[in-house]
């Protein structure tokens, strides 16, 4: 079976950090694509950032220079550290598993395993 768990999210003031956690079970992150999406309500879910198999990563020019997106193979865990935040970023933020072979990133339906996600509420 499969387990995405997000841990990490909370309430911060603008311009503060927050480290997100995704640790996974029943996969191995480093033999995966793993992702990190977030959505607002009435908001379609919008891409953050990924980290390929490979290590290469990607991010959404919204977080850039902002947010980092990395992983520790030992614990199989993926992180995103979440600097200088602000209030557009207040959001359920969720972590995602996708297939080595996927390639578009940025796209949801690369992604076949998600977690419950984690609230990230950012005041201003």
């Amino acid at each position: 079976q499969v387990q995405l768990v997000e841990s990490g999210g909370g309430s911060v003031q603008a311009g503060g950090s927050l480290r997100l956690s995704c640790a996974v079970s029943g996969r191995t992150v480093s033999d995966h694509n793993m992702g990190w999406f977030r959505q607002t309500p009435g908001k379609e879910r919008e891409f953050v950032a990924a980290i390929r198999w490979s290590g290469v990563t990607t991010t959404a020019d919204s977080v850039k220079g902002r947010f980092t997106i990395s992983r520790d193979n030992a614990k199989n865990t993926v992180y995103l550290q979440m600097n200088s935040l602000k209030s557009e970023d207040t959001a359920v933020y969720y972590c995602a598993a996708g297939d080595a072979g996927s390639f578009y990133l940025g796209q949801g339906y690369e992604y076949e395993y998600w977690g419950q996600g984690t609230q990230v509420t950012v005041s201003s």
